[in-house]
């Protein structure tokens, strides 16, 4: 299998740095590489750029507003937007609910939501997870039950990301009690400003709240938010899920974050030299950088052979991306920690605080705690082997 990229996949990428160069704004630039957060605002201009060049939604069917891209030239962008750095469009909606909504939903749902989308009109977040539902996602325990032509829900969700800001929220709710936990699950959209809705805010071991809890006390939702047939969510909620796990990879991110750790490990010094010449911290580095090559390659395998036989349900082997991707992340923020030494602790009165670096030397270690997620969500990394053992290999 030739993995080289075409000459005009090549062009393809010095057109999108081109793009990225001229386009992305420099504060916005500064704080992604710094590791500050953006705000809302930030974010939504941004995405709203690239909607504007047609660029926000690349990889639906041009029928909903796509580019016709190939899978190879979706790979390319996504990476050189991780590597710039620049924020990748929402994944709640554009990578998530909006492909669910083209797959399974009706004509009037598509019209009305898939343009909302890709303009960052409408914020989407995630209602999936539970407290007792997390891994085991198939036992979750938030009810829709329908009364004339709404469905009126009652339950919990957890670990909702950015629900904040969110104006609509997916959830997979419970429409047949009798049913095995399989069966039974409808996939539903609900307006968060609807009467009932609670977000509270969870504090993450970086101090920041990212995350929320939303809690649905007798809400009402029209029966047309349904999508696709009802007790039939299960199915849905896999075609979803498949689709962030080949995503979750963040191959350019990680690259982006390697780039950074030799930038810094050549200006601090330990034992009166650069730590990059540190024999011990290159073998380190060198073998991060190995593994992240053979992540990027078994990406691109993935992404051919989809492009050959893909039947639009996704490849059990990107399972395999989900693990390797977030084992990288890991060990890529604490290379980055390792360089920084005794300086990741900011708010240590034994530091110098005219430190002119101390900003962004101050991400670090909540950057660090921050990426101990990675290998639980989207399905936790034990998780993942199950599904490798039984879908890929066959036991």
């Amino acid at each position: 299998m030739d993995l080289a990229f075409t000459k005009e996949e090549r062009a393809f990428r010095e057109e999108v740095r081109q793009f990225l160069r001229e386009t992305v704004p420099g504060e916005m630039r500064r704080k992604l590489v710094e590791g500050t957060q953006l705000s809302k605002d930030e974010m939504v201009a941004w995405w709203r750029i690239l909607n504007k060049k047609g660029w926000c939604v690349n990889q639906w069917p041009k029928e909903y507003g796509g580019t016709g891209w190939t899978s190879v030239q979706q790979y390319i962008f996504k990476e050189e937007l991780q590597m710039y750095p620049a924020p990748v469009p929402l994944a709640f909606g554009v990578a998530m609910v909006g492909p669910v909504i083209y797959t399974f939903g009706n004509e009037a749902q598509k019209k009305q939501y898939l343009p909302r989308i890709a303009n960052m009109d409408d914020w989407w977040c995630q209602g999936f997870s539970e407290p007792e539902a997390g891994s085991d996602l198939a036992s979750l325990k938030t009810k829709a039950e329908r009364n004339g032509d709404k469905y009126v829900i009652n339950g919990q969700k957890t670990w909702t990301t950015l629900a904040q800001y969110a104006d609509m929220i997916f959830c997979l709710c419970r429409t047949d009690p009798t049913a095995k936990k399989q069966s039974g699950i409808s996939f539903i959209l609900v307006d968060m400003k609807s009467k009932g809705i609670t977000v509270r805010p969870i504090q993450t071991i970086d101090g920041g709240y990212e995350i929320n809890e939303v809690f649905f006390d007798e809400v009402e939702v029209p029966v047309q938010n349904l999508v696709g047939e009802e007790n039939k969510g299960w199915h849905y909620a896999k075609f979803l899920l498949g689709q962030e796990r080949t995503g979750i990879a963040r191959v350019g991110v990680s690259k982006e974050r390697i780039r950074r750790i030799k930038e810094v490990a050549s200006k601090f010094e330990s034992s009166g030299r650069p730590i990059v010449e540190d024999p011990v911290f290159r073998e380190k580095l060198t073998s991060c950088e190995i593994e992240l090559k053979a992540l990027e390659l078994t990406q691109l395998r993935v992404i051919a052979h989809e492009s050959k036989h893909g039947n639009g349900m996704p490849n059990p082997a990107s399972s395999v991306l989900k693990i390797k991707g977030s084992d990288i992340q890991q060990a890529t923020t604490e290379l980055l920690l390792e360089v920084i030494g005794p300086l990741a602790a900011p708010y240590d009165e034994s530091v110098d605080s005219s430190c002119e670096a101390m900003e962004w030397i101050a991400q670090i270690a909540p950057t660090y705690f921050n990426n101990r997620k990675v290998s639980i969500y989207g399905g936790s990394n034990e998780i993942q082997r199950n599904i490798i053992s039984r879908a890929v290999l066959g036991l």
